[in-house]
């Protein structure tokens, strides 16, 4: 039986446009449930892994998806791009190839997929990410030991082969590559760390190479962010196709109106501060303030501080 969020919920699938520091506005398209992931990643702003697998089903309904992606895009809302990403590793839906192949038929707006690449070793994989425009694959470190550190991957999974996988990405797929190098400090953030990527980089030869680093908090407190001052020098280290990610600066000029049901969907995709929920959904401020004052006040979500930013989350 669904409950009575799930009934209210406009969109059980889709959320956003939320504002991404590399993809603009962002509707995000979720196939997973929350946290089921072939990686437990020290930094992932959703928390601790819940359900680590490598196993491929559909979680979700395919036809269920599409049908509210038709209706979403028939709404007037700016979109720079359709994302697969959300609660876990969107690779691990079966289906996710045919809903690449059927928006592709209705829509003309770029398509990305955010993915660890853990499982791009897999052909069947490959093969049903080939339609997307983008894929945005994560490799933090060659150094088996901070990929360990960092990443805490599903026992049945290899860091070579994780590597083979990208490497034959990148002879079958047309569209872009745009590798995330994921910098944690003490971990890997060295030269050394970022001379072995390098020559790593070269064989996988993607369009694109971005140095992330915590924003918001993460799983594990000890995933500390890098300073983007030093990021900059590993940047250079890895040649002129690398670029450290920055903040988000896609203000909305025109505001649109909300509600509560809209604002905990957004929250129960990912945790956010007044700025972002304001730039993902297009709302003004002190509309979103007092939605989230009075969702405070119902106990339906908190707030937390990290590095002196406020972040509001749904309770679980």
């Amino acid at each position: 039986m669904l409950t009575l969020r799930e009934m209210t919920e406009k969109y059980k699938y889709l959320f956003g446009p939320v504002p991404s520091r590399r993809l603009g506005r962002s509707l995000g398209i979720d196939l997973i449930p929350f946290k089921t992931c072939s990686y437990n990643c020290v930094y992932c702003q959703l928390g601790q892994t819940t359900h680590q697998t490598v196993e491929r089903e559909e979680y979700v309904p395919s036809e269920e998806v599409l049908r509210e992606l038709e209706q979403k895009l028939q709404e007037n809302v700016e979109i720079d791009f359709l994302t697969f990403s959300g609660s876990g590793e969107p690779t691990l839906h079966s289906g996710i190839g045919r809903i690449i192949s059927e928006l592709k038929k209705i829509t003309s707006l770029p398509i990305a997929v955010l993915t660890n690449g853990s499982l791009l070793f897999e052909k069947e994989v490959r093969k049903d990410l080939l339609k997307a425009d983008v894929i945005l694959p994560t490799l933090s470190s060659v150094n088996p030991e901070s990929f360990q550190q960092i990443h805490r991957p599903h026992p049945g999974l290899q860091l070579e082969k994780i590597i083979q996988g990208m490497i034959a990405l990148r002879k079958e797929f047309k569209g872009e590559i745009w590798l995330e190098v994921f910098l944690v400090q003490g971990i890997n953030d060295t030269e050394e760390e970022m001379k072995a990527l390098k020559k790593l980089i070269e064989k996988i030869a993607p369009e694109k190479i971005q140095l992330n680093t915590s924003v918001r908090i993460p799983a594990e407190e000890y995933s500390l962010t890098v300073p983007e001052d030093k990021m900059e020098r590993l940047a250079e280290l890895l040649g002129e196709k690398a670029e450290v990610i920055s903040e988000s600066s896609h203000l909305t000029s025109a505001y649109q109106k909300a509600d509560e049901q809209e604002i905990l969907n957004y929250l129960k995709r990912r945790p956010g501060t007044l700025q972002d929920i304001c730039q993902g959904l297009g709302v003004h401020p002190d509309q979103a303030l007092k939605y989230l004052n009075q969702l405070l006040e119902k106990g339906k979500i908190s707030l937390r501080v990290w590095q002196n930013q406020k972040e509001y989350y749904l309770k679980k």
